[in-house]
Formats: C-alpha cells, sequence, structure tokens
C-alpha cells in the first residue's frame, strides 16, 4: 500500500470552501433535524438558495449518494441536492460522525461502496490517500460504526497500516486476536502493513473486505485465517 499522509488536524478544516453552494436537482429543498428523510423538516430553502455547509457525515442514500451537510442553519440537506463540484466531502466531518452506524450496517452489506473508487488519486476526508486500504477503511467506521475516525483519531498519529495497532494501543482502543463483524483486521506485514474490514467469522477463518491488495488500487475479498491478523475494535464510546 502507499505511504499515508499526515496533516495537521487544522488542515481537516480547509477542505471546506468559505462560499456557499447553489442548490440543483429541486425546486426546493427541506432541511432536516438528522441526515433522513422521515427525519423533522426544521426548514426549506428555495431553488434559489445557496447554502453554507458547516460540516458533513453519512445518511440515508439519496441516488446514490449518502453524504448530507450539515448549514449553518443548524440542519441537515442531502449532498445530491447540493452543487459542491465534488463526490466527497468539501467540509470536515461533523462530531460523533452525524447519523453513523447501527446495528443494521454493521458489518453491513458486502461490496464495493467506497466513494472514490473512480478518483483515486489526492486526499480524502481521512487524511488518507483515497484507494488505499487505510482510506477504505476509515470509510467504512465513520460510515458504518458512526465513529468519527481520521489519520489523527483521538490526537494519535495512526499513520500507514502497520502502527495501527501501536495508534490503537496508544489511545486505549481495543484490540486483540478475536475478530468480530465490523472490527478491524490489521497486519505489520509487508512495507506499510495492511488493514481491512471484518465482514464476517467462520471458525478458524474471517471473510474481509479491502482496497489495494489483490487488486492495485481496487476492492477485493478474501476469506483468511483469522490467525493472520490482529483485530482493532472501535466504538462510538471509545
Amino acid at each position: 500500500m502507499k505511504l499515508s499522509l499526515l496533516l495537521p488536524l487544522s488542515l481537516l478544516g480547509t477542505l471546506a470552501s468559505a462560499a456557499p453552494y447553489p442548490l440543483v436537482h429541486t425546486d426546493s429543498l427541506h432541511c432536516r433535524a438528522s441526515p433522513s428523510t422521515t427525519s423533522k423538516i426544521v426548514k426549506t430553502y428555495t431553488g434559489s438558495a445557496d447554502i453554507k455547509i458547516s460540516c458533513q457525515t453519512y445518511g440515508e442514500s439519496i441516488k446514490g449518494n449518502r453524504i448530507w451537510d450539515k448549514t449553518s442553519d443548524g440542519c441537515y440537506v442531502a449532498d445530491y441536492y447540493v452543487k459542491t463540484g465534488s463526490s466527497g466531502f468539501v467540509a470536515p466531518q461533523c462530531p460523533g460522525g452525524g447519523g453513523g452506524g447501527t446495528s443494521s450496517n454493521v458489518p453491513g452489506p458486502r461490496g464495493d461502496d467506497y466513494l472514490f473508487r473512480s478518483s483515486c488519486g489526492g486526499v480524502d476526508p481521512w487524511n488518507y490517500y483515497k484507494c488505499q486500504c487505510t482510506s477504505f477503511v476509515a470509510q467504512r467506521i465513520n460510515k458504518r460504526l458512526g465513529v468519527a475516525f481520521t489519520n489523527r483519531y483521538k490526537g494519535a498519529a495512526w499513520g500507514n497500516a502497520n502502527t495501527w495497532d501501536e495508534a490503537a494501543r496508544r489511545t486505549g482502543v481495543k484490540i486483540n486476536s478475536t475478530p468480530k463483524p465490523g472490527c478491524v483486521a490489521q497486519t505489520n506485514a509487508g512495507r506499510y502493513g495492511h488493514v481491512a474490514w471484518v465482514s464476517a467469522v467462520n471458525g478458524d477463518t474471517v471473510v474481509i473486505e479491502e482496497y489495494n491488495w489483490v487488486k492495485r488500487e481496487g476492492y477485493s475479498t478474501r476469506t483468511v485465517a483469522r490467525s493472520a491478523f490482529n483485530y482493532i475494535h472501535l466504538t462510538s464510546s471509545t
């Protein structure tokens, strides 16, 4: 895997543009109390409105886009309807993961849901290079566990995959040899190590989902011996 990018936390906020964003695909847009179309409507914007984004998070999928934008009014709109010029985040992750993980999406469906699979290169919202194993797993942690994980989670430098085990121990995140669906598989093997998402556990084997291993900068699944990895257990309480 590629060397990770380690930037100061203060630079994460520069992803957001100070300019407001126009609406697209709609004549009006409801702004809701949480990132879901079933949530309470707080206010409604006209189609000519410009939206100021304070932070972004994941929520209900709208036309294949799971990103929701928290506006300066303190409510959420589906990013599909906001013309940000990007298919990814343009603002910092909302504290606490916003509409984060639930029991229904842990470990979640097996498949390539990686947001940047068509735009490899550059830096993702979690301060990792896109299409690397660390970026894919960082997205799963944020999207499915509801944990606002970044390369600087809990003030530690998580860095490349081969230092995630050390960072977990330094920050009090549970790490052991016992896999559970929805945890992170981690190994120090290779130049930069490797991390993957545990999709299922079957006796002495685990099914993992990963990026940049079998396929360069691409998605794959494997069934491997559970002894091949350490297992990092991130939760919203850690």
